[in-house]
């Protein structure tokens, strides 16, 4: 049986709401249901609910990057209203900026809804760790990861998830492996691993 490299992930759902216990949060559920299906890696899961408060948000990324997270993904607080302030939170914490992911979760969006160029989702690299935000919404947390599919199971509209693994590769972290009918990682030929038995 092939091994697979553990991975840590930091999932953060932000929501004064749900985080106050005035609704159930829907968020850690989704993004955990999401990335176990999607990769083979045993996952060590770094979970947290907190408010829209910005000096918090910026705090919990710290911190989950300095525990040893290689992907921490939030959900939540990326609109344009007062209080959505994650991705100022991200960029705070920024030592790179990966602006083609924001790029793809809003054409991704846009299938949908045109709303969708109201969303300000953005994605960092801090040391060796690549953090993304994500919309919301379960079913949109998915399309934006996932991509759009046709009937026929072909990949219409490509998800960002297809880029992380080799993204997460070219900044030292663990080689992230994919189930190919929920994600296929997209790397050079050059960056594949023999699988390892």
């Amino acid at each position: 049986m092939a091994e697979f490299d553990p991975v840590r992930i930091g999932i953060v759902s932000i929501s004064d709401r749900a985080s106050s216990g005035v609704y159930e949060d829907k968020g850690l559920p989704a993004l955990k249901q999401w990335l176990g299906d999607a990769l083979l890696n045993p996952i060590d899961w770094a979970e947290r609910l907190i408010p829209d408060e910005q000096p918090l948000i910026s705090q919990t990324l710290i911190d989950l990057v300095d525990a040893g997270c290689a992907l921490v993904l939030t959900t939540g607080g990326t609109g344009p209203a007062p209080r959505d302030v994650t991705p100022e939170a991200t960029l705070a914490v920024a030592h790179k900026t990966m602006p083609g992911f924001g790029e793809q979760m809003r054409r991704i969006g846009l299938e949908f809804v045109p709303t969708a160029i109201l969303s300000r989702q953005v994605a960092v690299i801090r040391e060796r760790c690549l953090i993304i935000n994500l919309p919301g919404q379960p079913k949109s947390i998915q399309e934006t990861l996932e991509g759009l599919k046709g009937a026929d199971g072909q990949q219409l509209v490509p998800g960002i998830f297809a880029a992380v693994p080799y993204c997460i590769d070219l900044i030292g972290g663990p080689y992230l492996e994919t189930r190919p009918q929920v994600c296929k990682a997209f790397r050079p030929k050059s960056a594949i691993r023999a699988p390892r038995t």
